[in-house]
Order: structure tokens, then C-alpha cells, then sequence
């Protein structure tokens, strides 16, 4: 019996007779084929929502079954591509339908005609289990693609290596139940479903991107959570630009989820333009990039977060360390809402639905470092940001993901007005990952790292305590110790936290350089506090230029030539031993 449009609301379709669908169904709804998913069932009536414009749908038009959930196809040629929320690729669609991208268009995720050159691992008599390599071949320059078998079985044929196509069959694999499964390069999963692991594994390693800020004093674990909130301007976007570009991640997932269509271009350009910087090769050759513009179908929006959920578990189960941008879930959410309204679901909180904690809890749990089944490690990062109107942190999205993260970057809107980025508030944020990184920090960067790091935090902490005085009395008021620590952290603030994403040198920062900096600072801070104590006014010490040369190492000093900041110590030295002097 064919399916009938009984009603159409947006998104949202109604079909009849629907009893015969299940779940998460996908469906191929009008003439045009547009692509639906079973959200509810109710009787003989099972509701649809489209991931594509509806425009033109009538009730009486027929809707075809497709016979199972949402699937990803999974496989070479993922990198350095550009997908819509359903894994469609939109180079793709360009080509065929031109820059206004047409519905009912139906492209596999994985060009079938591209040949890559494959090395099988397999030969005719090998015992496999769920997780081992079969076949294996370079997807890009960086990136060795690595064919991982489905389910155990013995090995009753295998190709010999050469160039084959993603749908080719490469082997087979006879299971404990004597059937036949022929393998080829890729796959398919559904997107809501998250990939099996053989474990967990402790957090215990960061994630380092290259941002003073975060490497220092607000770390992500690889593995880990992180939620950047902020307000319209705060610069989100170019936060987790930087994250994407100089994470020491194997791959990156960008997902821009009801973002800007011109933000996703900047990203395509920029990252189109940039090296990586351990290889220097393309960046797009370890780069997934998935838009869902804010002019796109909003049901598609809700799965996007999915889609590439599903690409980066994908990737850590080869044994690569996947970072996953999602900018931003505040759309994702109001991409649920605007689909529970329209299903007339009773509201919550703001109108958002009852179950906006819970899908978050299943985003962010689907992150971890883990061993994956064929016994390699592999880990997922999860990076959010958040746009809370007006920038109110109180509002359910932000509050929801705080539940369920355990690094909290919190942007600053006066922050960035006055171009201090990234505008990271030092105050409000914080890392719980700082006690599981230690070790790795005592090991890598020595024992003396996290008392650096603590600090020069209880330095910035006094600065906003004394800061409230100021703005009431002024300045000049002050003793000669608390005019020290405005300036120390005002040092801090320009020279270190202070990154400026456009220059050569301060873009990245490698985590040594970061140390150093660190000690140079409180260095000349407590050369400064002897100077105060013997009653030597500050003003003298500030009159040597060498708070301002601190604040400026962070251009003059190469990241490879770490040496050179010897210099800047032997600087601080002259200058104090010459203000001593003068007050002999």
C-alpha cells in the first residue's frame, strides 16, 4: 500500500498509513524524492520531518519507504571535501545543479568513480575479528586511510592490491554462521548511532592548540569537552578557526550548524590558503568540513551535529586523534525547537523541549579517548560553541552544556570590543582537566609548570580585585606593591593572553615558548617586588621600557629560536641591576 501526504506543516509531514514504518525510518517523500526521517508514530499516522525545503509538497502526493535509518556512506574521499548536513557533497551538487542547490538531489557521499590505490592486509585464510585493518590506501597526503572490518569472520577471498573504486569488492568474509559478506572500501552507519569501542581509556594528555590561553591556563584533554560561550561579536568563530587550524589533532571535523553562509566561505578560503604546520602540506588534507548555513533546511540542521559525530568516530577508529568544531549547538538547539513546536511537543524551559539536556548528554558523551576494537587508540574532542542571546550564560543551552563538559572557555563581549582576542574572560572561565593533565605537564614541561600557571592566574585574580578600587579612587592612590601587580598583569594580559591570529609568529605558540614566556614574566615581577620592598619607586623600573619589551617578545622571539629569549632574561636582569644602582 503506497504512503500518502496526509499533511504538511514546514519540515514537518504527516503520512498515512504509517503503521507499517518504524523509527527513524528513512522515507523519500513527493515526486522530488526529498528526504525524511520518521520522527513519531501515532496510530495509522507517522510523522516525517524533511531535510529539505517542502515547497511545492501537496497532501495526496506519495511518499516511498526507504528501509532503514539514516546512514552515513563511510569511506576514502571523506577529506578535504565539503558536505551539507546529510553527508551530501556540495562541490558535487554545484557542478550538477548550479550555486542554488536543487531538491531531491540524491549524491552519494563518496565519489564512485575515483580510483585509489589500495594495499590489502588480508589474504585468503586469515582469521579477522570486528575492528582489524583489511585494506588499506592514501586518502590524502596526510592521511593513510585504513579499511576496518565490520565483524569477525574468515577470510574466503581477497583481491590482490591495485587501484579499485569505494564500491568494489576487495575480499570476503565468511562468519561463525557460514554466510558471506563481501567488503568493500567503504561502509555505511547509521549517524545516531555511536560507534562501538573496546574501552575507555583515562584522560590524561592534552590537547594543545597553539592558544596561550588554553595551553597555559584553561586546558582540553584530548577526548575531553570544551563549550565556548559568548555573544554575537565575541569571536566564536575565529576561536574555533584557530582550534581547527592548530590543534595537533590527526583530523578535523568543522561543522558549521546554522552558521552564516560568508562565515563558511571565510573558512573554505582560509583553510583552502593554509599549511599544516607539522607537514606542510594543504590543511584541507586532514579537514572534513560540513556546512549547514543558516538559509539551509532546518531539520537538516538537527542532523548535522550527527553527521559529523558519526565522521569523527569514524576516523578514531582507524586509530587518529579526530577534533570535532561544532559551531554552533545554540543552532542546533533552536533547530530542535523550532521542530518540537511544529510536532506540538510540550515546551520547557524557554520553549525549548523537555529533551534539549538529554540529546546534548548524547552529543558530548560520544567524545572520549578510548582503545578502539582492533586494539589501537584513538580519541574524539568535542569543541561547542554556544551563542546565548544577548549573552546571558543563564539561558537553558548554556546551562545544559556545562552539565556535560568539563572546560569552559567564556567570551567576553567588552573584551573583544577593545581587539583583545582571543577574548577568553580569565574570571569566568575555567578547566577541570587540570588535575588529569598534570602528569603529563610534569613530565613534558617539568614540575615547576603548574606553579607557574597558578601564579599567574592569582596575579590576574588580584588585578580585577584591585581593578574594582581603581575605578572608584583612582590609580595613584595605591601603594607601590598593588601598582606592581596591575602592571605584572598588565604584562600578562598584552604579552600572553593577548593572540593576535593574523601574524606570522603569534598565531601559534608552541607550549615550550609558552613556559618560558610564563617565567620571564614572573620574573621581572618578582625582581620588581624587591625593587618595591627596599621602598624604589615603580615609575623608575617602567622608565627602562622593560614591561613593555616583555609585552613584545611575544612578536620579536621566533617560535624556533627559543633561544633568544635568554636575551630577554639577561634584559630584565640590566634593567632591574641598573635601577638598583641608581638608588645606591
Amino acid at each position: 500500500m503506497s504512503l500518502i501526504v496526509h499533511g504538511i506543516n514546514g519540515p514537518v509531514v504527516k503520512l498515512r498509513p504509517g503503521g507499517a514504518l518504524s523509527m527513524l525510518e528513512i522515507v523519500y517523500v513527493g515526486r522530488q524524492r526529498l528526504v525524511g526521517e520518521v520522527v513519531g508514530i501515532a496510530g495509522d499516522t507517522a510523522t516525517v520531518q524533511v531535510y529539505e525545503d517542502t515547497a511545492g509538497l501537496r497532501p495526496g502526493d506519495e511518499a516511498e519507504r526507504g528501509g532503514g535509518p539514516l546512514e552515513l556512506q563511510l569511506g576514502p574521499g571523506l577529506l578535504h571535501n565539503i558536505f551539507d548536513g546529510i553527508a551530501r557533497p556540495l562541490r558535487v551538487i554545484e557542478s550538477r545543479t548550479g550555486p542554488f542547490m536543487a531538491r531531491g538531489v540524491n549524491i552519494p557521499s563518496l565519489d564512485p568513480e575515483r580510483l585509489w590505490d589500495v594495499t590489502l592486509h588480508v589474504t585468503e585464510g586469515d582469521e579477522l575479528k570486528s575492528g582489524d585493518i583489511y585494506a588499506s590506501c592514501p586518502e590524502t597526503e596526510l592521511v593513510t586511510h585504513k579499511c576496518v572490518c565490520p565483524f569477525a569472520g574468515r577470510v574466503t577471498r581477497a583481491a590482490q592490491s591495485g587501484k579499485y573504486g569505494v564500491n568494489s569488492v576487495v575480499c570476503a568474509l565468511t562468519d561463525a554462521k557460514g554466510r558471506e559478506h563481501e567488503l568493500t572500501l567503504c561502509g555505511r552507519w547509521p549517524i545516531r548511532r555511536p560507534r562501538p569501542v573496546l574501552r575507555r581509556l583515562p584522560i590524561d594528555r592534552p590537547l594543545l592548540t597553539g592558544q596561550r590561553i588554553i595551553d597555559s591556563l584553561f586546558p582540553i584533554a584530548k577526548g575531553g569537552c570544551a563549550a565556548v560561550p559568548g555573544p554575537f561579536g565575541a569571536g566564536k568563530t575565529i576561536t574555533q578557526h584557530q582550534l581547527a587550524k592548530w590543534s595537533d589533532a590527526d583530523i578535523v571535523v568543522y561543522l558549521g550548524c546554522g552558521e552564516r553562509g560568508n562565515e563558511m566561505t571565510q573558512v573554505l578560503e582560509e583553510f583552502g590558503a593554509l599549511l599544516d604546520p607539522r607537514s606542510g602540506k594543504p590543511l584541507l588534507d586532514r579537514t572534513v568540513l560540513i556546512a549547514n548555513t543558516s538559509n539551509m533546511p532546518v531539520a537538516a540542521r538537527e542532523a548535522s551535529v550527527y553527521t559529523g559525530m558519526t565522521i569523527a568516530e569514524y576516523y578514531r577508529d582507524m586509530g587518529y586523534h579526530v577534533a570535532l568544531m561544532a559551531d554552533s549547538t545554540s543552532r542546533w538547539a533552536e533547530a530542535m525547537r523550532e521542530i518540537s513546536g511544529r510536532l506540538e511537543e510540550m515546551p520547557a524551559e524557554e520553549g525549548y523541549p523537555a529533551y534539549l539536556s538529554s540529546r546534548l548528554a548524547e552529543f558530548y558523551e560520544r567524545a572520549g579517548y578510548t582503545v578502539t576494537l582492533g586494539g589501537n587508540e584513538g580519541s574524539v574532542t568535542v569543541i561547542g560553541a554556544v551563542s546565548p542571546q544577548g549573552g546571558d550564560f543563564s539561558e537553558p543551552v548554556t546551562q545544559n552544556t556545562k552539565r556535560f563538559i568539563r572546560t569552559f572557555w567564556a567570551l567576553d563581549r567588552q573584551l573583544a570590543y577593545a581587539r583583545h582576542f582571543p577574548s577568553i574572560n580569565w574570571i569566568t572561565s575555567y578547566s577541570e582537566y587540570l588535575d588529569d593533565l598534570a602528569p603529563w605537564y610534569e613530565e613534558h614541561l617539568g614540575r615547576d609548570f603548574a606553579h607557574l600557571r597558578s601564579r599567574v592566574t592569582n596575579l590576574l585574580i588580584e588585578e580585577s580585585k584591585l581593578m574594582e578600587i581603581v575605578k572608584l579612587i583612582g590609580a595613584d592612590i595605591l601603594p607601590e606593591d598593588q601598582k606592581l601587580i596591575i602592571e605584572a598583569a598588565r604584562v600578562v594580559r598584552l604579552g600572553f593572553l593577548q593572540q593576535n591570529a593574523y601574524h606570522a609568529t603569534d598565531t601559534f605558540v608552541p607550549i615550550e615558548k609558552q613556559k618560558r614566556m610564563m617565567e620571564l614574566m614572573l620574573r621581572l615581577y618578582d625582581g620588581a617586588l624587591t625593587l618595591v620592598e627596599r621602598g624604589i619607586p615603580l615609575s623608575q623600573l617602567k622608565e627602562t621600557g622593560i614591561f613593555d619589551e616583555l609585552i613584545r617578545m611575544k612578536y620579536d622571539i621566533p617560535n624556533d629560536s627559543l633561544h633568544l629569549l635568554d636575551g630577554t632574561g639577561e634584559n630584565i636582569d640590566k634593567a632591574l641591576r641598573a635601577v638598583t644602582e641608581a638608588n645606591e
